[in-house]
This record gives C-alpha cells, sequence and structure tokens, in this order.
C-alpha cells in the first residue's frame, strides 16, 4: 500500500490508451481545454490521484492519500463504533473474480455500515470542491438486487440527501440508474420534505432509463463534479467511459461537512461485484475519462512500474 507517497509515472505505459481519446471534441466540464501546465494525459491523472482500492491484495487501499483501511459500523449513525475490517460475512473478496485481479463481493443486502474515512481521501474544500469518483460494477440490477432502493456508492458525511454525491438503482423493475448531488439538506429542502413529498428532488437527479448493466459483465462507472461550494457547481455522469448526460447547471447549496465525518460508503443495500475504486481531486476532462476506461490493468497503472 502506498500512503502519502506518490511514484512517478511512465509515459509510455499510457500512450496507446491515450490514442484512442486524443481526438476528442471536449475536454472539460465547460468545454475548454486541459491546463499547458499538464504535459500529458497520464501525467495529469496521476498527479491528482488521491485513493485506489483494487481489492487485489486484501481490502485495505492500495494507494491512498487518508486513511487506508476499510471499516465496519452497525451502522451509518454508529459510525463512530466502527472497527477495521469487513465484519459480514456476506461481503467478501472474491479471487479472480474482479475487472482486474479480484473484486469486493456483496452477495445478499449489507446490514451493516462499510465505508473506507473520507479525510484525505476525498479532496473536500469548504471553498471550492472538485473531484472524480471511478469504479467498475457487474450485476444484473433486475434479477439480482433485493427489494428497494440501492447505493452502490454514497460519499457524504450525514445522508444521501445531505451535502452528498451518490448513484443508485432505484425500488423497481425496470430498474433507472440514478446520479444524485446534494447539498445541505437544510438548505435545499428545509422542511425536510420526503423525496415524493418534495417537487424538486427528482429534477436534481441525473437518471439513466435503460442502463448497461449485465451479469458477466463490467460497466465503469464515473462521477466527475465541480465547483460544489460555489454558485454553479456541476456534475457529470459517464458510463463506459462515455458521458451520458449531466444534471443541469446550479448546484448553488453549501456542501457543510464535518470532515472528520465523511465516509466513502459502499454497497448501500447492493448485491454484485464492485472493482477498481478510485479517486482523483479535480474533474476529470472527457479524454481524462476515456484515458481511465482504456487502462490496460487499472488504475494501478498510474503509479506502479
Amino acid at each position: 500500500m502506498r500512503h502519502l507517497v506518490r511514484a512517478s509515472v511512465g509515459a509510455q505505459l499510457l500512450v496507446a490508451c491515450l490514442a484512442g481519446c486524443a481526438g476528442s471534441s471536449e475536454s472539460g466540464l465547460d468545454g475548454t481545454a486541459p491546463s499547458a501546465e499538464t504535459e500529458s494525459v497520464a501525467d495529469g491523472l496521476e498527479a491528482v490521484l488521491t485513493f485506489h482500492a483494487s481489492f487485489d491484495e486484501g481490502v485495505s487501499a492500495d494507494f491512498a492519500m487518508g486513511d487506508e483501511q476499510i471499516y465496519t459500523a452497525p451502522s451509518y449513525e454508529a459510525q463512530d463504533q466502527a472497527v477495521p475490517g469487513i465484519g459480514n460475512s456476506a461481503v467478501v473478496v472474491a479471487d479472480g473474480e474482479g475487472r482486474f485481479g479480484h473484486a469486493l463481493q456483496f452477495s445478499e443486502r449489507n446490514q451493516h455500515a462499510i465505508f473506507y474515512p473520507a479525510p484525505g481521501n476525498v479532496d473536500y474544500s469548504q471553498l471550492s470542491w472538485s473531484g472524480t469518483v471511478s469504479f467498475w460494477l457487474s450485476l444484473d440490477p433486475d434479477a439480482d438486487l433485493e427489494p428497494g432502493f440501492c447505493d452502490p456508492i454514497q460519499i457524504t458525511d450525514a445522508a444521501y440527501n445531505d451535502a452528498a454525491i451518490w448513484v443508485d438503482f432505484t425500488a423497481e423493475s425496470p430498474r433507472q440508474f440514478r446520479l444524485g448531488v446534494f447539498g445541505d439538506l437544510a438548505s435545499w429542502n428545509p422542511d425536510e420534505l420526503s423525496p415524493d413529498e418534495h417537487p424538486g428532488f427528482l429534477e436534481r437527479l441525473t437518471v439513466v432509463d435503460d442502463p448497461p448493466f449485465e451479469s458477466g459483465r463490467w460497466t465503469h462507472v464515473v462521477i466527475s463534479y465541480e465547483g460544489l461550494n460555489q454558485q454553479g457547481g456541476r456534475a457529470i455522469l459517464y458510463l463506459d467511459g462515455d458521458r451520458v448526460t449531466s444534471r443541469p447547471d446550479g448546484i448553488d447549496e453549501p456542501f457543510t461537512w464535518d470532515v472528520d465525518q465523511g465516509a466513502i460508503r459502499l454497497g448501500v443495500n447492493y448485491v454484485g461485484l464492485f472493482d477498481e475504486l478510485s479517486l482523483f481531486s479535480r474533474a476529470l476532462t472527457d479524454d481524462e475519462v476515456g484515458a481511465l476506461h482504456r487502462l490496460d490493468k487499472g488504475v494501478a497503472d498510474l503509479y506502479r512500474r
């Protein structure tokens, strides 16, 4: 495990995977070109990587700018009772079943809180918060998931509707796949109405009606967000390296965190395989997301020789 140390990247490692995406017409969230200071897409990815868990050597992160340990707690409300490791027999490392190497397997609806601590691993900022989350899923949502909503990942210090970034599968078949980016609950929903009661809840989601997930196939999910905690924050969802759709501009409410309580929550009611979790400290460009998708050996290519 690499902790608070970055290794240099051989540019030749990524030339092949970058060649196929060099001609993309859109670069960043606002369509501008990457910074001239970035010598290559490969160097840009390595420079902003903050966390990577491949699950190939266990459940601790391979690369972490914060705590590399995974933790289990009785619930997210009891996160202060968390202990290192996965204390749930229904969540295991599945040897050889991953997109690359091994994967984390959720064999039934998880009854515990499983998370990596956010401090250091998520580059949260009170002034302007940008970043990218990348991971791979393998499941048949309609066949594998148990009844109810399912969130493969949530990043928050509180709840899914309170200063949070997440994706979910809807509760009933045929299941939609959705991206939610919600600021402080007290700001966007001061009356704390339920999603069914709040007239603007669904309008705040990015929705994919016919997502490409299926059994025996890996799907790459990327969430890129920019300018949160400012006026006009934005978020984009990518599937298999391609921009699917973006939430309308204007995520204006604050994202106020108790940083020490921030968590990268995994497998909330999820059933399926989960692999190659990585986080970056800025919104990746379209080209970079495409390059990330094409890495021959996963994100480890960015920091291992």
